[in-house]
């Protein structure tokens, strides 16, 4: 995967949460986490994006450990809700997401190795 198609799937990724956001129920609760879910897939897409243009393989190595820690708590965010929540309609989107969120970690936990040459 190049780095357009893997600018492609991070922003879809970071869009796809924001609509799935948006048929959360907006109570005190929700929002507090849901706030922080946009906040990280978001940062998942900007900061791959920035990675992109990175001044050095220090500074992308860098950038991709903040992908990194940004998938992994979207993740986390995402199954959090998924629990807590009760429209059962929303499962198979939760799941989707939840499942794209750890195929993104896997490629970028990888290229952090490549990069590390390990």
């Amino acid at each position: 995967m190049d780095k357009f198609q893997m600018q492609r799937r991070t922003k879809k990724f970071a869009i796809d949460v924001w609509k799935l956001c948006q048929k959360i129920p907006h109570t005190r609760e929700f929002n507090s986490v849901v706030g922080q879910l946009i906040r990280s897939s978001t940062s998942v897409a900007a900061n791959y994006r920035a990675a992109c243009r990175a001044k050095s393989t220090a500074d992308f190595i860098n950038k991709l450990k903040i992908v990194e820690e940004e998938a992994d708590e979207s993740q986390f965010f995402l199954e959090f809700i998924l629990e807590v929540q009760s429209d059962e309609s929303l499962i198979p989107e939760f799941t989707r997401l939840i499942k794209e969120a750890d195929e993104i970690l896997a490629i970028v936990v990888s290229s952090i190795k490549t990069s590390k040459g390990i």
